[in-house]
C-alpha cells in the first residue's frame, strides 16, 4: 500500500467523523498545551533567578558568619555565636591575590520616618566599594565616601522604593532629613531602580556608612557579610580557597570546620537551579497526566472505529490487503490525531505562556527543546495507544469480518 494512499485514507476516515475526531484531539491539545506552559514558566523563572543573582555582583564571593552544612543551613560552629566576622577580617581578605574589591556589610531593619511618612526597611552599613561589588548605580546625588566612613557621617543613600515611600513621586529627596532609629540623617543620594533579586531587593534598601551603623545605629562591632569581587571568573576557585585558609588562620580555627562560610554565585545558582528544575519537572508531570487521559481517549476512539469498520476491513483483506497494511492504516490515523493535537497544543501552550507573562508578571520562556519534546511525546502517545487497536484490526478474520452486522 502506497504512502500516498495511506494518508488519503487517513484524511477520509478522520474527516468523516469530524466531531469525534475533534473531541479526541482536544485531550491531546490540553495535555501538550499544559506541558508547554508549565515548562516555559519553569525555564523563565530559572532564567530570571540567574539574571537576578548575576545582577547582585559580578564574580562575587560572599563570606558569611557560621558554618553552612548541607541540609542544615547556617549553624553555630561551637566557638561562640555565629557573629564571627569582624572589621579585622577585611584587610586579611584585601591582601589575597586576585581580589578586586572587598565590601564589608552590617544589615539591620529599622523604622524610617520622613515628612510625616514612615516605612520599615533594610538599612545596610557599607563602605565605598559596595557600589562596585554590587553593581549599583546612582540616579541622583553621590554615594558614601571614605571621609564619611572616618567621620561616622550621618548620611544616607536611598533605594528608589524607599525614596518614593518617604517623599512621594516628583519630590527630590536630596538634602532632606530622615530619621532612622531616632537618629537624623541627611539624604545624599538615590539609587537607580534595579529590581528584586528574589531574596534581596536593593530598591527597598537604605545605605549608611559602616562605622555609623556599627557605632550609632546597631551598637555592634561584627559584620553581617563580607562581599568579595574577584578580578576574573577563572580566579574564583583560587580566591575562595585562599580566603578560607587566610580567615581560618586569622580566627584560629580548622579550615575544614571554620566559623564562617564562603559561597560563590555558582553555589547559589546551583541550589536555586536544582529547586526550579525540580519544580518544573513536578509541574510538567502533573500536566502530563492529561496526556495519558488523552491517549486513553484515542485508544477508545480507535477501538470504536475498528468496530464500525469491521466489514470494510474484511473486504480489504478479501481482495488482498495484508495485515501490515491494515495495521499501518489504523496506526497512521492514531498518530495523525496526536500530531494535529500536538501542533494545536504547542500553539495553546505558547499563548498560555504569553498570557501568564503579561497578566501575572511571571517570566516565561518557550524553548525549542520543549516544543520538540511535545511533538515527540504526542507521536509516542499515538504509537503506544494506537498500537492495540491497529493490531486488533489487522488480526480480524476476513470471513467473520464480512459477516459482521
Amino acid at each position: 500500500m502506497k504512502i500516498q494512499d495511506i494518508f488519503q485514507e487517513t484524511y477520509s476516515s478522520l474527516s468523516a467523523n469530524k466531531a469525534r475526531s475533534g473531541l479526541t484531539i482536544l485531550g491531546i491539545v490540553i495535555g501538550i498545551g499544559s506541558v508547554i506552559a508549565m515548562i516555559s514558566i519553569g525555564q523563565g523563572a530559572s532564567g530570571q533567578i540567574t539574571s537576578s543573582i548575576e545582577g547582585l555582583g559580578s564574580n562575587l564571593l560572599t563570606v558569611m558568619p557560621g558554618f553552612i552544612q548541607p541540609g542544615r543551613g547556617i549553624v553555630s560552629s561551637g566557638r561562640g555565636s555565629a557573629q564571627t566576622l569582624m572589621n579585622e577580617d577585611i584587610e586579611v581578605l584585601r591582601q589575597i591575590a586576585g581580589t578586586a574589591y572587598v565590601s564589608p556589610e552590617l544589615q539591620r531593619r529599622f523604622q524610617i520616618v520622613a515628612s510625616g511618612n514612615n516605612t520599615n526597611s533594610t538599612v545596610i552599613g557599607v563602605e565605598p566599594d559596595y557600589a562596585e561589588v554590587r553593581n549599583i548605580a546612582l540616579a541622583d546625588g553621590s554615594f558614601i565616601t571614605e571621609a564619611q566612613i572616618r567621620s561616622m557621617g550621618r548620611v544616607v543613600v536611598l533605594g528608589p522604593t524607599v525614596a518614593l515611600d518617604l517623599f512621594g513621586e516628583g519630590n527630590d529627596p536630596i538634602g532632606k532629613t530622615i530619621r532612622i532609629n531616632r537618629v537624623n540623617f541627611k539624604v545624599i543620594g538615590v539609587l537607580q531602580a534595579k529590581g528584586s533579586a528574589g531574596f534581596f531587593n536593593p530598591d527597598d534598601t537604605v545605605f549608611v556608612p559602616l562605622t555609623t551603623m556599627q557605632k550609632i545605629l546597631a551598637g555592634a562591632e561584627f559584620l553581617s557579610t563580607i562581599a568579595i569581587s574577584v578580578e576574573s571568573k577563572d580566579l574564583m576557585p583560587q580566591v575562595q580557597e585562599e580566603a578560607t585558609f587566610a580567615l581560618a588562620e586569622k580566627h584560629h580555627v580548622d579550615p575544614q570546620s571554620p566559623d564562617f562560610s564562603i559561597i560563590s554565585q555558582a553555589d547559589i545558582l546551583g541550589t536555586l537551579t536544582q529547586v526550579t528544575d525540580t519544580f518544573t519537572i513536578f509541574l510538567a508531570a502533573v500536566a502530563g497526566i492529561s496526556l495519558i487521559v488523552g491517549g486513553i481517549g484515542i485508544m477508545n476512539m480507535m477501538l470504536t472505529t475498528v468496530t464500525e469498520r469491521t466489514r470494510e476491513i474484511g473486504l480489504r483483506k478479501s481482495i488482498g490487503a495484508k495485515k501490515k497494511d491494515i495495521s499501518m492504516q489504523f496506526l497512521t490515523e492514531a498518530v495523525m490525531l496526536t500530531f494535529l493535537g500536538g501542533v494545536m497544543g504547542v500553539i495553546l501552550g505558547w499563548i498560555l505562556a504569553v498570557l501568564v507573562s503579561q497578566f501575572a508578571g511571571i517570566a516565561t520562556q518557550v524553548s525549542l527543546q520543549s516544543v520538540i519534546l511535545a511533538f515527540g511525546v504526542s507521536a509516542a502517545i499515538g504509537i503506544i495507544f494506537g498500537y492495540y487497536p491497529a493490531r486488533r484490526a489487522a488480526s480480524l478474520n476476513p470471513i467473520e469480518a464480512l459477516r459482521y452486522e
